[in-house]
């Protein structure tokens, strides 16, 4: 008897059974890797779509004249790979490292600061296991969680103490509901500021339980309109840095200095959410208009929060220094315990700050290092990168060198730009979105930039130890 013709009745039973599907080839060399049980999950979703994309008419099994044995045949191959399919792109959702060829310095989707050298070691070797987190050493008793690193701080900013929880929200959200909860805040409408992720100072603020008091206006706010905004209710005067963008042109603001005065006089505490937190001056890298937190704490501010992961150069944490009897409140109150820096990150920061307090930053910091470097540095790294990509080049793959601009980003220092040389990538047959395509597919993945329908690489972003590694994935686009 010869095979069955297929027919739209026939169809689903050419679909594989979840056992007949995890018994193949590919299914066998998955199931070490993510284990039977989510296996079996990915199976039955690949099959359910198969059946719905049948049903459908979505998926043609073979053809209209193919017989019901090589439908089956084409169904099963087709379950095969989309089931290898599903676990590549959940694996590509999963954590994994990246080479960062974009320029953007602090990149927020790449996770923003790359940690030192010695806050990796101080992370995989000294907390990942057993560790002294709430241990004194010293007296064999229960001692204060991340104490050195906010020794650290302290000493570093000039300040009287400090406080590390997990995230800079999460210091924002502290201060306004230990020090401002049922009373008011006063904060100018110029820095009411929305930054990556929906986070914004209002809601903030309405979470903390304060009162938010707006005064002034976008671009010009004068110490008279704090003054008038003051009420018996009022708790809080604060300052926000607006960290990713500038109002330029006809503006005013008060000095933190007079904002601490009039705070004081009237018995009110003053907070300044300082964003992306320097340690030091970068001016000297052509980066300004970011506070400098000792001269903020200088200038009277009573307690400033700021982020670890930004110009700063280590992990993602929120830190708070300021005065010691407005700190202590803090670590005193519940919500704190909610919001504290596990042992991974105290091991990171404290490991990022030890480079400040020997002033090594410049060699020990990946951020710094990326930041200091010269045009000419980088001129040399990217002629003797081409140089590398040259052996495996051919008339389609075309690379180049064009001047161009790194950025800082993280919501830090949106108006300084630096000047780089970049490589522009252009491909006689594959447009500049299927060569990012393609770059991304590289182990480690590559990413890049796209600007003006070509793709350019960034090596500011790119350590030494890349190069080869970019220069091959760059030079497979020839294949």
């Amino acid at each position: 008897m010869s095979p069955k013709t297929v027919t739209a009745s026939t169809q689903l039973r050419s679909l594989p059974s979840i056992d007949s599907l995890l018994r193949t080839d590919t299914a066998k060399s998955l199931k070490p890797i993510v284990g039977l049980e989510h296996l079996t999950a990915l199976a039955r979703r690949v099959t359910d779509k198969l059946r719905q994309e049948l049903m459908t008419g979505q998926l043609d099994s073979a053809g209209e004249n193919a017989h019901e044995d090589d439908s089956a045949l084409h169904i099963l191959i087709e379950a095969e790979r989309r089931l290898a399919a599903a676990h590549r792109e959940e694996a590509a959702r999963g954590v994994r490292r990246v080479i960062n060829a974009t320029g953007v310095i602090l990149h927020t989707n790449l996770g923003r600061a790359p940690l030192s050298a010695a806050a990796r070691f101080a992370v995989a070797e000294e907390a990942a296991g057993y560790c002294n987190l709430e241990f004194d050493l010293n007296s064999g008793s229960r001692g204060r969680r991340g104490a050195r690193a906010e020794d650290l701080l302290a000493t570093l900013t000039g300040t009287e103490a400090a406080l590390v929880v997990n995230n800079c929200a999460a210091a924002a959200l502290l201060v306004l509901t230990v020090l401002a909860r049922e009373g008011e805040t006063i904060v100018s409408r110029g820095e009411l500021v929305e930054i990556g992720g929906d986070f914004r100072v209002p809601e903030v603020m309405a979470q903390s339980g304060t009162r938010m008091v707006e005064v002034g206006t976008t671009n010009r706010t004068k110490l008279a309109d704090y003054q008038r905004a003051i009420t018996d209710d009022t708790r809080l005067i604060m300052r926000v840095h607006t960290s990713n963008y500038r109002i330029v042109g006809f503006t005013q603001t008060p000095t933190l200095k007079e904002l601490a005065t009039l705070a004081h006089k009237n018995g009110l505490l003053l907070y300044e959410d300082a964003g992306s937190g320097a340690l030091i001056d970068f001016s000297r890298f052509e980066i300004t208009g970011e506070p400098v937190i000792r001269e903020s704490f200088a200038a009277g501010v009573d307690v400033i929060s700021f982020s670890g992961d930004k110009l700063l150069g280590g992990p993602q944490a929120g830190l708070l220094v300021g005065r010691g009897e407005v700190i202590e409140q803090m670590r005193k109150h519940s919500l704190y315990r909610a919001l504290r820096a596990d042992k991974l990150r105290l091991a990171a920061l404290e490991a990022t700050l030890d480079a400040y307090a020997r002033n090594t930053t410049t060699n020990e910091l990946p951020t710094h290092q990326m930041i200091s470097m010269t045009f000419d540095d980088l001129q040399s790294r990217v002629t003797n990168f081409l140089g590398q990509v040259q052996g495996s080049k051919t008339s389609d793959l075309h690379c180049e060198i064009v001047e161009g601009e790194s950025a800082i980003g993280g919501g830090a220092a949106p108006t300084s730009r630096l000047r780089s040389p970049l490589v522009s990538i252009t491909h006689a047959t594959l447009s500049a979105d299927r060569i990012a395509e393609r770059l991304r597919e590289s182990d480690p993945p590559v990413i890049a930039r796209i600007e003006d329908a070509r793709v350019l690489l960034d090596l500011r972003t790119v350590t030494a130890e890349d190069e080869a590694t970019l220069a091959s994935a760059v030079s497979s686009l020839s294949q």
